[in-house]
């Protein structure tokens, strides 16, 4: 990367991100441009942990996107991810060599090039935030990890910079994408169950405060920058195991960086609740705590219509129709209508679904690659199967059901300004403490 050309670029997103006196959210279009993308997509990826390096991995082989850049706190994963991406690029030119991937610590140096269209975020999910809101303001579009947001402000702050943008935001909420899930929904929605009033979603529990013991630090992490936002700590390698990790980090297991299972699993299961019955721009007007000596599942949350969901432990969905009901999770799908198991296997492509179906059916977005949707979108400049918009309210019920959790006492909420009403809830709960010199503003 030629420094010179992005220094001054580079430099004011820097300060405008870490100064005290200056908002993160930058001037709305500053960096911004209505432009679609040209045919072969350029992208920077930020965060290389498991799923980014799966990601990264799934993006290679495409023709329509050209890697340009990967950032990580990690030296060791910044290392291989430029390794990988160099030696799949090299297969495609006669001299068997590429070296044109670079790698960055700083996500914001990466972000300051002006030759990357687009961003792929896959860190922790207290970063998610700052950093897609820096790339939105520098007129990338994005593709960001589940759960889409940290905090309910951090999620609506996210939607207003990529409006004010005009740029495509693609939340990894993926089973959007997979077919059982959309069979279900379409079930549901035309009524083939009947009336649902009920719903077990079953994810792992809420996030405790992290607790781990002081290990020695590694050279080649910035531990800093890994922190970021959360309060400062010694370094765990629990937190960030060195290299590309043989499974998932368990960071999301505490609270100054992930939502345990109720947002991790819940942004994917409450996010299909949602879908279902048509609330992507809409949520919950009440939660109530559990009753779970341990306080680890059993919170519910009620709709306007009536509907009531119920956090359970485990993994999958029940819908509870007056005429039937859907088991789903991945791969796996279950239709009874009234006693009689009618379906054990079923996505949007079977002949059954649409024999229930009626002639006059709603049918809803079809997407049957979270990746390939995203290109489609950019390049069309219409909203993908999982928008910011929708991000942000299937996130806000995670963190409103983690919240219920924390405080053990009823909720009752207004999906419409996004606050609580009827003398409950907290508006602090609605944000966290930024360490300094990290704000969201």
């Amino acid at each position: 990367m030629n420094t010179s050309r992005s220094f001054t670029r580079r430099s004011f997103l820097k300060t405008a991100l870490v100064a005290g006196t200056a908002p993160l959210i930058l001037r709305s279009g500053l960096f911004a441009a209505d432009t679609t993308p040209s045919k072969q997509i350029t992208l920077g990826f930020i965060g290389i942990g498991a799923q980014g390096n799966g990601l990264l991995g799934a993006c290679l082989p495409r023709e329509d996107f050209r890697v340009l850049a990967v950032s990580d706190v990690d030296g060791t994963r910044r290392g291989l991810a430029k390794k990988k991406v160099e030696a799949r690029y090299a297969k495609d030119v006669k001299s068997g060599e590429y070296k044109g991937c670079d790698d960055y610590s700083d996500f914001r140096d990466l972000l300051a090039r002006k030759d990357i269209d687009a961003v792929v975020i896959a860190t922790p999910d207290h970063w998610h935030a700052l950093i897609a809101i820096a790339a939105a303001n520098a007129g990338k579009d994005i593709y960001c990890e589940k759960p889409m947001a940290h905090t309910i402000l951090e999620g609506r702050a996210m939607v207003n910079a990529v409006r004010a943008n005009n740029r495509i935001f693609q939340v990894g909420s993926m089973q959007r994408s997979m077919g059982e899930f959309r069979a279900a929904c379409e079930l549901i929605r035309n009524g083939v169950i009947g009336r649902v009033d009920k719903v077990d979603a079953a994810v792992g529990g809420p996030p405790i405060f992290c607790d781990l013991p002081e290990e020695k630090a590694e050279p080649g992490l910035d531990w800093d920058l890994w922190l970021g936002p959360a309060p400062m700590r010694p370094y765990n390698s629990i937190l960030s195991p060195r290299g590309f990790p043989k499974g998932f980090p368990q960071w999301r297991h505490y609270r100054e960086y992930g939502g345990g299972g109720v947002c991790d699993w819940g942004a994917h299961h409450f996010d299909i609740v949602q879908w279902a019955f048509g609330f992507d721009t809409s949520g919950p007007v009440e939660f109530f705590p559990t009753t779970d000596p341990k306080g680890e599942s059993g919170v519910r949350w009620r709709y306007a219509t009536g509907l009531e969901v119920t956090h359970q432990s485990g993994n999958g969905i029940t819908f509870y129709g007056d005429k039937g009901k859907i088991y789903v999770k991945r791969h796996k799908f279950q239709l009874w209508l009234g006693d009689k198991l009618k379906a054990e296997t079923m996505d949007d492509y079977s002949p059954l679904l649409k024999e229930l179906l009626p002639s006059n059916a709603v049918r809803l977005y079809r997407s049957t690659n979270q990746i390939t949707d995203w290109v489609k979108c950019m390049k069309s400049r219409q909203l993908p199967v999982c928008d910011v918009e929708t991000g942000q309210r299937s996130a806000t019920v995670c963190n409103l059901a983690n919240l219920t959790y924390f405080n053990k006492q009823v909720i009752k909420w207004d999906p419409a300004t996004e606050n609580f009403v009827g003398g409950t809830g907290d508006a602090s709960w609605l944000t966290r403490e930024y360490r300094t010199p990290w704000k969201l503003a």
